[in-house]
């Protein structure tokens, strides 16, 4: 299965920092964190995502380098992507940023 990034709209969403950045691990056992293409560390943010009718889910991002955010914090997710996965007939979506800022940050240009 080729995997083919779709990209996220984010206006309508309120999205929260609800677990500090961390290095995303490899492999438990080893401790081998994963870098991404250039070698930079890849974080995983756990964050709150609300749409405009209160639903809220709980979901993971992640983005190359540590993002400028903390707990609590309202972010805002640059060139987000959700990337369909299928292992062993189980499936679901994971995403990823070019980056993570706080909402009073000036976002990037991708």
């Amino acid at each position: 299965m080729r995997t083919v990034p779709i990209p996220v709209d984010t206006s309508k969403l309120v999205i929260t920092c609800v677990k500090s950045p961390k290095p995303r691990l490899l492999n438990k056992d080893t401790g081998e964190i994963k870098t991404d293409k250039n070698g930079n560390t890849v974080y995983e943010v756990t964050v709150s995502v609300e749409d405009e009718f209160g639903r809220i889910e709980l979901v993971k991002i992640a983005t190359s380098g540590e993002p400028p955010i903390g707990a609590g914090q309202q972010i805002n997710p640059t060139g987000l992507v959700g990337y369909v996965w299928e292992i062993a007939g189980r499936w679901g979506i994971s995403y990823r940023a070019a980056a993570l800022l706080p909402v009073d940050a000036e976002p990037l240009r991708v």
